[in-house]
């Protein structure tokens, strides 16, 4: 079953060709226009800011707080009883430096707040976050698909793995829409993953 949706989309494939086509665009847009660095760097209301803009013209959710607990594979992400106590530690965690950007990113990730669309909205923060500090971004063509999705799956163990990958892969070429693009490229990311589990509370 598809999520519920503006689009009417009932099947799951369909809707997942749809939201990646949209979200996609309005990637473009937000940072074609600017809008992208106007947000501060690293606080979950620039999260939620980026959120919305992507999905606002298919999920009545987007931009919101989940209302489920999300759980992939065998590993839950924080649990709706603790989810705002950790966005607003989230905020307050330092970003100075790469370690404590990937720490933080880490960290947004376990909380995974929305219902949808986190991975996207986050890789964009994560950018966001080490363009301003750092004068950096990371360059997704050179983080391999599997060797990323294992090493998130490991980060909230240990973060050593996910830090050496995508400190490999930064580039100061902060200002290439390609570069940028292949962060939100959601096939490339999540083709042939896990899929989520949700408990309706």
């Amino acid at each position: 079953m598809a999520l519920e949706n503006k689009l009417g989309i009932t099947d799951s494939a369909a809707l997942a060709c749809e939201e990646e086509k949209i979200s996609k665009k309005k990637a473009i847009r937000l940072f074609e226009t600017g809008m992208l660095d106007a947000l501060e760097a690293g606080k979950f209301s620039s999260l939620k800011a980026i959120h919305k803009y992507l999905f606002e013209d298919i999920y009545e959710f987007a931009g919101e707080i989940r209302k489920v607990n999300i759980s992939k594979g065998n590993f839950r992400f924080a649990p709706l009883m603790y989810l705002e106590a950790a966005l607003n530690n989230i905020d307050k965690m330092p970003q100075s430096t790469f370690d404590e950007i990937i720490e933080k990113y880490v960290e947004m990730n376990i909380a995974h707040p929305f219902r949808e669309g986190n991975g996207r909205s986050t890789r964009i923060w994560l950018d966001l976050m080490l363009k301003k500090e750092l004068g950096k971004v990371v360059d997704w063509s050179r983080v391999d698909k599997e060797d990323y999705l294992l090493a998130m799956e490991r980060s909230p163990i240990k973060d050593i793995e996910i830090k050496h990958i995508l400190g490999a892969a930064l580039t100061d070429e902060i200002a290439d829409r390609e570069l940028y693009m292949k962060g939100i490229d959601h096939s490339y990311y999540y083709e042939g993953y896990t899929t989520f589990r949700t408990a309706e509370l």
